[in-house]
């Protein structure tokens, strides 16, 4: 007897059968699945999850709060995120702006809408994500809230950290010949963007009898896909200052791009910089994948965003002492702020340096 092959549409429906509906477990149900394997880390979180309010103590601190909302088919694609990259993602953006003000980040409120399409196990795979960080740098998830959505997945995460009042660096204290430094490499996470949106135009322009054969392949570009997939908020960098007895004079987070941080430092600050094209950081994955797709490796560095590395301002009698710290580059430094924001080409030229940043609306 010959079986029909089933179609893509007797396939999603199979699935969809399969797949746990959210609507099974209800809201509150789905709340207590989701989060009954969070534990509590931290002195401070006193009630997490259970109650109408999480109760936090902080008696001798500074509390930090910061917050990111993730919109779907504006800030990622579910053609090439995996909802667990998605959820881990999510939560590293919020620590990272909490570790850019030399601060310790604690607990995490998570909110999502949520559309049809979704179901319970695909839910649990961004909270496995969302486990995972929150593991990894020791914060408690002490709330949220859970709704359906018309328009698809949407995420609303807001982070809670703590510093000594002494400790809290901001954007606003860069001073003239500070040295600027830049922990690890930039323009990876948007070279791996740009793979994936390549490999999504081929997928999509295939017949879908031919999907098997549009398969992309990523080999050597493993890293550049991980820096933009599964970035991580630098602790070590902070922690490295620290035992070194480095103070930063202003310090920020680069997610939308090393120029556009550079601006705000500057605006912030009420100064200049100067920054040098030979000395921005780059990995040669990315340096290899700009030329094959034809871009300027500076602009993407410049440009790019979603490095999550730290920009920050030192004094200029902490020279050795960052000079000689791991994964860390000195790419300029801070000017009269006449001289406004400049960078200086390999020729030696020098251009203003602007942003383009990141088009929200």
């Amino acid at each position: 007897m010959a079986h029909r092959r089933p179609t893509s549409e007797g396939v999603f429906y199979l699935l969809y059968i399969i797949m746990t509906q959210i609507s099974e477990l209800g809201e509150f149900g789905l709340i207590h699945h989701l989060t009954d394997k969070f534990e509590n880390k931290n002195a401070s979180t006193i009630k997490g999850v259970g109650d109408d309010c999480a109760v936090l103590s902080y008696p001798d601190k500074q509390v930090l709060v910061t917050s990111d909302m993730l919109m779907e088919g504006i800030h990622f694609d579910l053609v090439y995120t995996p909802l667990k990259h998605l959820g881990y993602k999510a939560a590293q953006v919020n620590f990272s702006d909490v570790y850019a003000m030399n601060g310790t980040p604690r607990q995490l409120v998570v909110s999502m809408a949520l559309g049809r399409r979704f179901s319970v196990e695909n839910v649990e795979e961004i909270y496995e994500g969302l486990r995972l960080a929150c593991e990894r740098h020791q914060v408690d998830l002490v709330g949220g809230d859970t709704c359906s959505s018309m328009t698809g997945l949407a995420l609303s995460l807001t982070c809670i950290g703590e510093a000594p009042a002494e400790d809290l660096v901001y954007r606003s204290g860069a001073k003239e010949n500070d040295l600027i430094c830049v922990s690890g490499n930039l323009g990876a996470a948007y070279m791996g963007l740009q793979l994936m949106e390549r490999e999504k135009r081929v997928f999509e322009s295939r017949p879908a009898q031919d999907a098997e054969a549009a398969q992309p392949d990523f080999a050597g570009r493993e890293y550049l896909l991980e820096r933009f997939l599964k970035p991580e908020a630098r602790r070590d960098i902070v922690e490295r200052l620290r035992a070194a007895g480095v103070r930063p004079t202003a310090m920020m987070d680069v997610s939308d791009g090393l120029s556009s941080e550079l601006l705000h430092i500057c605006r912030a600050s009420h100064c200049g910089c100067r920054v040098y094209e030979e000395r921005i950081p780059l990995d040669y994955q990315t340096a290899v994948t700009a030329e094959e797709l034809n871009l300027n490796v500076t602009t993407c560095a410049l440009n790019g965003g979603e490095d999550y590395e730290l920009l920050f301002t030192v004094p200029l009698t902490d020279h050795e002492k960052v000079e000689q710290m791991e994964d860390v580059a000195v790419i300029g430094a801070i000017t009269r702020e006449a001289l406004g924001p400049q960078l200086v080409a390999r020729d030696g030229q020098e251009f203003e340096l602007k942003a383009q940043g990141f088009k929200a609306f």
